[in-house]
């Protein structure tokens, strides 16, 4: 990399502000030029003390003052954000495997202009491990994801069905099912699900069972895989942040290191 990215953070709330404040702190190669957020006067409060001066711009102005943006908005913005990114050729990095899978389409938009989705880890630790058995063949794959219910409260699907979870003595099975039909019903709650299958057998053929547990203070997701390459099995505790329980501390770190590896002269791992 010869050149210093500029780079955009498209919502500035749990995920966004850690990032930015990684990017203020100094990161080789990049440096956060500007942000969008639903409220532009929380944002710029939320910058006070910054090193460098960072624009906070309306969120059709965002693509136009950077090479990168960081998607942390909500999922019923990412294509707000996602479609002009990657029309002008530039690099999304987000976490919402469960919006790519709802908007398959913008994959094509990349390819077709020279733009890049860089979906990062988030939560879901092992991916490479599933990426390379991906070469090959897999047999199966299953993820039990089991949330504190605090952490599935403010869920789509849980307030839509009215299911109360909020006094449970044992733990409740919310939802069986394909990891695509998990995205669609809680599009921001299973982003890991979403990521596994897409970097796997894909997100029909990904089995997926979450469950409100009242023994659980942790994000815990437990995946099994059976490959022609490999069988592994992988168990996830992620500490959910303070902010948003739904969201483990683990995901905006990820997206860090994704950030990193773009304009690191090396990069660990597939």
């Amino acid at each position: 990399m010869n050149r210093t990215l500029k780079v955009g953070i498209a919502g500035f709330g749990t995920i966004g502000q850690v990032v930015g404040q990684a990017l203020n702190d100094g990161m080789d190669g990049l440096e956060l030029t500007a942000v969008t957020s639903g409220n532009l006067d929380k944002a710029k409060s939320n910058l006070n003390g910054y090193a460098k001066s960072v624009a906070v711009v309306a969120a059709d102005q965002l693509v136009d003052l950077v090479d990168v943006i960081v998607e942390c908005a909500p999922t019923t913005a990412f294509m707000s954000v996602a479609e002009p990114t990657l029309k002008q050729g530039k690099i999304l990095v987000t976490v919402s495997g469960a919006a790519i899978l709802q908007h398959p389409g913008i994959v094509e938009t990349a390819k077709a202009n020279g733009g890049q989705i860089i979906l990062a880890t988030g939560a879901l630790l092992g991916l490479d491990a599933v990426r390379a058995a991906a070469e090959s063949t897999i047999h199966s794959v299953k993820m039990v994801t089991r949330k504190p219910p605090t952490s599935l409260t403010k869920a789509k699907f849980i307030i839509e069905n009215n299911i109360d979870i909020s006094n449970l003595s044992e733990p409740l099975q919310v939802f069986k099912g394909s990891a695509r039909e998990g995205a669609e019903k809680f599009p921001s709650n299973v982003n890991v699900a979403a990521a596994l299958g897409l970097a796997g057998v894909g997100a029909d053929e990904t089995q997926l069972e979450i469950w409100a547990d009242p023994t659980k203070t942790r994000n815990t997701h437990y995946i099994d895989v059976d490959a022609d390459s490999a069988s592994f099995s992988l168990t996830i505790e992620n500490v959910p942040t303070i902010e948003n329980p739904g969201t483990g501390r683990i995901t905006a770190l990820s997206v860090i290191t994704a950030l990193r590896s773009i304009a690191a002269p090396i990069r660990v791992g597939s």
